[in-house]
């Protein structure tokens, strides 16, 4: 970067402009832009603005949810309203809004929303891509 004499605050101007010009650009985007598949909206980091990390934006009535399966990557999910019943690692139990769940990477989990109201949660995979192994109830690869 070239500097510029301090006069008048100019060098201070110029370095801002500088920065605010070498940014990348701020991506804005509406929920329902996104794919929808099953009971999700799907934020792929990899396709807007190559971020890190790609997020599901679930909301399944009861009854619905996926089934066991596993990540190579931490998963965080940030329950909103509703309640559903978590099995992680052959541990059984129920979760509802205001909870938030650290899913580490390789732990096999399902999920399936319970009660009279939808489950809605904001599922953040730390990866800029989904990589999900679906499995059988027995654990093995389907």
């Amino acid at each position: 970067m070239v500097r510029q004499p301090l006069a008048g605050g100019r060098a201070v101007d110029y370095i801002h402009r500088r920065i605010l010009t070498t940014l990348p650009s701020m991506l804005r985007l509406r929920q329902d832009e996104l794919p929808f598949r099953g009971s999700s909206h799907r934020f792929v980091g990899a396709d807007h603005a190559d971020v890190g990390v790609s997020v599901f934006l679930f909301h399944g009535e009861p009854g619905r949810g996926p089934g066991p399966h596993r990540h190579p990557y931490d998963e965080i999910q940030f329950i909103q309203s509703g309640r559903g019943r978590w099995t992680v690692e052959g541990k059984t139990f129920e979760a509802g809004a205001g909870d938030v769940l650290v899913i580490k990477a390789g732990e096999v989990h399902a999920f399936t929303a319970i009660g009279e109201e939808p489950l809605v949660q904001l599922d953040i995979h730390v990866s800029p891509t989904f990589i999900q192994e679906n499995l059988d109830s027995s654990g093995t690869s389907q």
